[in-house]
């Protein structure tokens, strides 16, 4: 393969090549770093102008097994459907690419991101946003903007830029962020924390290494440009799809119907405002019969538009009469669901989320393999967010998970994860949005955190989130917290924000503007945390009323033994914690490597009669092991009975089994017909196989 161009960026080379491979799409790049090579192709419906006011991007992200030298594990040898990481890495892509095309583009457009080869080292969601924009960059679109990502770790105190994956799974901080030479576009973070620490991160901390980041980001970005301008296709021009407004529409509805408007604004569902707007546009059709109603309606909303920014920017108010940092009223109920581990429902404002928790053991957890691991892994704490159609008042059949879904539940993961130590268990929690009015995912955070507590799982801190937002305009801006739907659909920005009173623990930031600075950032996040410590203190208060659901709620003891101890726990052939299992009702996991047990059960009582056995055992005096020689003779203890003949404990507790055919002389059909439970009978050493021992009564 000949490469065009070759760039020593921090911690990392990339090498690109135009025009080799692909050469029917737009434009394409094929991307090599280290051993990791990527294609990413851009292709465009040129015949085709979308009805629909939104841009018609679609990108897919494609890991294949071969990359890493694997077949498809199960029983069919393709791929299927898209894994978790590739929904989520397609995600991040489509956030940083949309904002680059210009108002009124309705192509259909196609971006798709094919792993050839990857490396165990390689950051690929990077590369895979990189080689993206480079094909978009590159490609005959009228789009002469670069973006590109950075990844920020911080390995034993330290920020180390364009992490390997290696430095990555040893860092506190994984932060994600993608912009141009000049603004930030996207951001993802995440923490992660330990067993006595949420490791959030403060305010203060986050800015600085924002400014860093950003700096390389800018750079990189410069490098980009300067390297790619000479490989770029001639532009092909494409109709933009320019939506002009009816002048003498909107000059009538401002004069005679902006009340209405308003009225409608204040109607805080998207199913009620929606109602209220098409009446509104049914009653001026009445009036002017020759009017085009779908004219209309795009007059309609850009009014309503133009009042909801309006009112925000220059009177600084909002919809519902907010102030511009108040957050909606809440309410939290938990444990609403009798029959369920712990349940809670928040509620804010028109927004609200059933969260539900389960807790399992270790085989409960969700088994996965990412493209370069050298085995499957487990994931022992799972968010699964669903949003039904009815939350919003439409009429839409319950599907597959969506994107969305998939995305929001997994900030809501990044969120909680650093606060728990689940320390072998699984969790699952479980939002369903029963109601949305904005920032659901936020909802679900909150709520998590609460069917935690209400779940008696031990956390480091209190964690909660909020989405915040911003109206700007030739200069002027504002910032909102708590955003509701009106303010996401009509605003420029969507930043979600999950922490506690003293830090940031994940965060998730969309812009829709060509970019935002920090400055508003740092602002932003200042706000963030006023409204993030008016909801903990909510939170903490209904923790103080939680009451558990006893006799459903499975209670867990988790404590460490002896590994010389275990095999006296066990029994032989298990027969000391058969017993206690079927006498206490509860399940015991024993990890031989570093003497952990855990016992869980429904019933508490069961948990601690379990745990008291185990202990008792351990307390008991080690008797000396006695060297046993083939033909020694010594009293023992019938200890079970089974078809094929009994085991004899012997003086230093060691046993060992005297067959049916050793008992007697005589031919013995049952065991128990000559001899019982606890009877004292002396036996003769017959011989050893491995650590067992044969006997003979005699």
């Amino acid at each position: 393969m000949k490469y065009d161009v070759s760039l020593e960026l921090e911690n990392k080379n990339e090498e690109y090549s135009f025009g080799d491979v692909a050469k029917q799409a737009n434009g394409s790049a094929w991307l090599r770093s280290g051993k990791s090579v990527i294609l990413a192709t851009v292709v465009i419906d040129e015949t085709t102008i979308v009805k629909e006011n939104f841009l018609p991007l679609t990108v897919q992200y494609i890991e294949k097994t071969y990359a890493a030298g694997k077949i498809p594990g199960g029983f069919f040898k393709r791929e299927t459907k898209p894994s978790d990481f590739e929904t989520l890495t397609s995600r991040i892509v489509d956030r940083s690419l949309r904002p680059l095309f210009p108002t009124g583009f309705a192509h259909p457009t196609q971006i798709t991101i094919m792993v050839f080869s990857a490396d165990a080292e390689s950051d690929l969601q990077v590369l895979a946003l990189n080689a993206a924009s480079a094909a978009l960059y590159t490609s005959d679109i009228d789009i002469n903007i670069s973006v590109s990502a950075v990844r920020t770790a911080k390995v034993d105190g330290e920020l180390v830029l364009n992490p390997s994956l290696s430095q990555l799974k040893n860092s506190s901080l994984d932060l994600y962020l993608s912009g141009t030479k000049d603004d930030l576009l996207m951001i993802e973070m995440r923490t992660f924390g330990s067993s006595t620490s949420a490791n959030s991160v403060p305010e203060d901390d986050l800015v600085d290494i924002f400014e860093k980041t950003q700096e390389l980001l800018f750079d990189t970005n410069a490098k980009y440009e300067k390297s790619f301008a000479s490989m770029k296709k001639d532009i092909h021009a494409l109709d933009l799809k320019h939506s002009e407004i009816n002048e003498e529409m909107l000059v009538y509805v401002k004069e005679n119907h902006m009340s209405e408007i308003k009225d409608a604004m204040k109607a805080m569902a998207k199913s009620e405002r929606s109602t209220a707007l098409r009446s509104l546009r049914k009653k001026v059709i009445g009036i002017h019969e020759t009017w085009d109603e779908e004219e209309l309606k795009e007059v309609i909303e850009s009014a309503k538009k133009e009042q909801v920014r309006g009112q925000i920017l220059n009177e600084k108010v909002r919809a519902d009469g907010r102030a511009l940092d108040e957050v909606r009223a809440i309410s939290i109920d938990t444990n609403v669901l009798p029959n369920a581990h712990s349940s809670c429902l928040f509620t804010r404002g028109q927004t609200q989320a059933l969260v539900v928790l389960t807790m399992g053991g270790v085989k409960d957890a969700q088994m996965f393999e990412a493209l370069t691991d050298t085995g499957t892994q487990n994931e022992h704490f799972m968010v699964h967010y669903n949003f039904p159609g009815f939350s919003v008042g439409e009429a839409s059949p319950v599907m597959g998970t969506k994107r969305r879904e998939l995305g929001h539940g997994n900030l809501a993961k990044r969120a909680l994860e650093p606060i728990i130590n689940l320390d072998g268990a699984t969790v699952r929690l479980v939002s369903e949005i029963l109601e949305s009015n904005g920032s659901s995912s936020m909802a679900t955070v909150c709520a998590g955190y609460m069917a935690l507590r209400a779940a008696n799982i031990a956390t480091t801190d209190t964690i909660a989130g909020i989405a915040m937002g911003m109206v700007s305009e030739a200069g002027n801006y504002t910032i909102l917290s708590d955003i509701m739907g009106l303010e996401d659909h009509d605003g420029d920005m969507d930043f979600k924000v999950t922490g506690s009173k003293d830090g940031i623990t994940a965060m998730q930031m969309d812009i829709k503007l060509g970019g935002v600075s920090l400055d508003i950032l740092k602002e932003a996040l200042y706000q963030a945390k006023e409204g993030r410590s008016h909801i903990i203190d909510i939170m903490l208060e209904a923790q103080s009323k939680i009451e558990f659901n006893d006799g459903v709620l499975p209670c867990v003891e988790v404590f460490n033994i002896e590994a010389s101890y275990i095999g006296e726990i066990i029994g032989q052939g298990g027969s000391n914690i058969r017993g206690m299992i079927e006498t206490y009702e509860v399940a015991i996991d024993i990890d031989k490597k570093d003497g952990k047990v855990k016992i869980t059960g429904t019933n508490k009582e069961g948990v601690n009669g379990a745990k008291q056995a185990i202990e008792k055992i351990l307390n008991t005096p080690k008797i000396a092991k006695i060297k046993y020689e083939v033909g020694d003779q010594y009293e023992g203890t019938v200890k079970k009975i089974v078809d094929f003949g009994a085991f004899i404990e012997l003086p230093d507790g060691t046993d060992g089994l005297c067959h049916i055919s050793k008992i007697s002389n005589q031919r013995v059909d049952k065991v128990s017909d000559v001899m019982s439970e606890g009877d004292k009978i002396t036996v003769e050493i017959l011989e050893f196989k491995g650590n067992k021992i044969s006997l003979a009564k005699i």
